[in-house]
């Protein structure tokens, strides 16, 4: 008897690491902090509803071969612009353009400081990242092309999944190991919500920019000058969705302008989270 008990309970321990093990990365964000660094307002359109770029949880989960990421909003995820009849299709909505940052290393000096040109982020210096995963409804060669074009020094640590699956409130990407080097409970992680734009300006990959005074279909509450981050919602503090992290993300998207003078400007500088 006492054997089987010892056996029994040593399944027991073994099921048990295998869940830990297989437990996903999740964080909570908080809601109502889809203004940037505090102030930003959302275009006057009629298509952006209060709450289509807050976000309020991420999770991230190994899925053996693969490793699934889904982003969750406040409110249900919609297609204003059918984007299922572009030309070629779209992924099935029309506002959002999320960005996931890897930081594999958590070393300092190591990885890609600069996000993605057009969001006017940089990342600490402990915290650069290596692998970046772009969740976006637009086609999947558009991505691909306006990644090769505008950002070729990053292209190759750049992934665009094959397809997003839109859920609900929830977007998901499956994206494979072997692009994204593997999978780690110890890594970092960044998400940054943004806005799809299919005509952006100049250099800037699908963003859509924040002026200082919104439009129809400009944010507003930023600067004119290029210098403020084109972000709305990021992960901050300690990823709990308290509400002590909206002060955290307010401070992260800080930004100084220096009128034409990019040299002396100050860009927003995020943060990495990670497990505890």
């Amino acid at each position: 008897m006492k054997k089987v008990a010892w056996l029994a309970a040593a399944v027991l321990m073994m099921v048990s690491a295998g869940a830990m093990a297989g437990e996903p990365v999740v964080f909570e964000d908080p809601t109502g902090d889809d203004v940037g660094p505090g102030g930003y307002k959302y275009p006057t359109a009629a298509e952006y509803k209060a709450g289509s770029f807050d976000m309020t949880k991420v999770e991230i989960s190994d899925k053996g071969d693969k490793v699934e990421i889904s982003v969750t909003m406040k409110v249900r995820i919609e297609d204003p612009w059918d984007s299922k009849k572009w030309s070629p299709p779209g992924q099935g909505f029309s506002l959002q353009f999320i960005q996931v940052y890897v930081d594999k290393d958590h070393k300092a000096g190591s990885g890609h400081k600069d996000g993605l040109p057009g969001l006017n982020i940089r990342f600490a210096e402990d915290g650069r990242w290596e692998k970046a995963v772009l969740i976006s409804p637009q086609p999947v060669s558009r991505a691909k092309m306006e990644v090769k074009m505008k950002a070729k020094d990053l292209a190759g640590d750049v992934i665009v999944p094959k397809a997003v699956s839109v859920k609900g409130k929830t977007l998901t990407v499956v994206v494979p190991k072997d692009e994204l080097g593997g999978f780690d409970r110890a890594w970092g992680w960044q998400v940054v919500v943004q806005s799809n734009e299919g005509y952006p300006d100049g250099n800037d990959v699908l963003t859509r920019d924040v002026n200082e005074i919104e439009g129809d279909h400009r944010f507003g509450g930023g600067s004119d000058w290029d210098c403020d981050p084109q972000v709305l919602d990021i992960l901050a503090g300690a990823g709990k969705g308290k509400d002590d992290e909206k002060k955290a993300q307010f401070e992260a998207l800080k930004y100084t302008c220096a009128g034409s003078d990019m040299s002396k400007a100050k860009l927003a500088e995020l943060p990495m989270l990670y497990v505890k």
